[in-house]
């Protein structure tokens, strides 16, 4: 055989292998992920526990690209946090009622997309929300409840369309002396998608990132079928009400079972009406589950403080995302096209134990 045919005879071998390796793999895919290192981390970030899993062909590639997630997830903390005095978030606080301040196109562009959810659910999310006196206490310090008029006047310098936003010059300025803006219903979401694009772009297969119950994952998983995620009972958080598989899928759940107060033998719990400055009341639990986790985290409370019948409609209005509340009667509603594993009965089964459960 001469050069010429040897070498079309080997190129040709070569496609031969390459196509029958890829033809096992996509029939016997867990050929593929035997091959496959998956690595995590847990760890505190943003006051939250954070939990990082990466998929990849290398340990190191996946050790890697979490280490690459934690500085991602601390970068965003430097940028959106209220409470750090040098982050562009407090220089906005500190000059409200005086000057704009320019700002970050990225601090810029979160600030209007979380407007934009501020307008589609009604207020029900604010960022402005951190405006507003902290009148309820949920540390056992509580007696009493507040007057109505105390409750106005805590809630009176709330409202996410003051904020007055400049895109030719990315400046931000909040009108009102006193006002303030603080993204705990959504930065970890923010983070979380971050963390997500960084991963990805440092070359895993597939990864999660569970930002203290602000879930996001992608790609492969470490076990066949997709992640398998469980929604803690908020009557018992040890148990499940419901789980699924999923890929490329955010879930973040809000629930009134971590922080409340028992006054005159009512309930009280910590998510706060930004209108009314009264804790929401009907639910206990939303679960938002969509491709994005900053939209995910923003509408989680956001649901949960409209109430079932006007949160739920507007979720089933909403392309891609879905929903599942547990109302105080312990019914549980699920948006239109929503596919879950429910439990009649909490215990499970050692084939569908989630690998992560949220709201525990």
């Amino acid at each position: 055989m001469d050069s010429l045919n040897f070498r079309i005879y080997l190129n040709t071998m070569k496609r031969f292998v390459f196509l029958f390796l890829s033809l096992i793999l996509t029939t016997f895919p867990e050929l593929s992920r035997a091959q496959q290192i998956s690595f995590s981390q847990t760890l505190i970030l943003m006051g939250s526990r954070f939990e990082i899993t990466a998929v990849a062909n290398a340990d190191s590639t996946a050790k890697h690209s979490v280490d690459i997630a934690i500085a991602e997830i601390s970068r965003i903390e430097r940028l959106i946090s209220e409470w750090d005095s040098a982050s562009q978030t407090s220089e906005i606080n500190r000059q409200a009622g005086i000057r704009p301040v320019k700002v970050s196109w990225e601090l810029f562009s979160l600030i209007r997309r979380s407007n934009k959810v501020s307008a589609l659910t009604g207020g029900a999310f604010d960022i402005t929300f951190a405006s507003a006196d902290r009148i309820w206490k949920f540390d056992g310090s509580m007696k009493n409840i507040p007057t109505e008029e105390e409750i106005q006047r805590s809630v009176a310098r709330i409202g996410y369309e003051k904020i007055e936003i400049n895109p030719e010059d990315t400046t931000i300025f909040l009108p009102e002396r006193g006002m303030k803006i603080g993204f705990g219903g959504i930065g970890k979401g923010y983070a979380a998608n971050m963390a997500r694009t960084a991963m990805q772009n440092a070359g895993v297969t597939g990864g999660l990132v569970n930002a203290g119950g602000d879930l996001t994952c992608w790609g492969q998983s470490p076990t066949p079928g997709g992640w398998r995620v469980g929604i803690a009972n908020p009557r018992s958080r040890s148990q499940l009400a419901a789980w699924m598989e999923i890929n490329e899928m955010a879930v973040v759940t809000s629930g009134n079972y971590e922080r409340f107060v028992i006054l005159d033998g009512k309930r009280y719990a910590h998510i706060i009406h930004p209108k009314t400055g009264w804790p929401a009341t009907g639910l206990q639990s939303v679960t938002i589950i969509c491709p994005d986790a900053e939209l995910a985290d923003a509408l989680a409370t956001a649901v949960f403080v409209m109430g079932q019948s006007e949160g739920m409609a507007l979720v089933n209005q909403l392309k891609g995302v879905e929903c599942m509340m547990i109302n105080d009667q312990d019914e549980i509603i699920k948006s239109d096209k929503l596919n879950m594993h429910f439990y009649q009965n909490p215990a499970t089964s050692a084939t569908e134990t989630p690998e992560l459960i949220i709201g525990q």
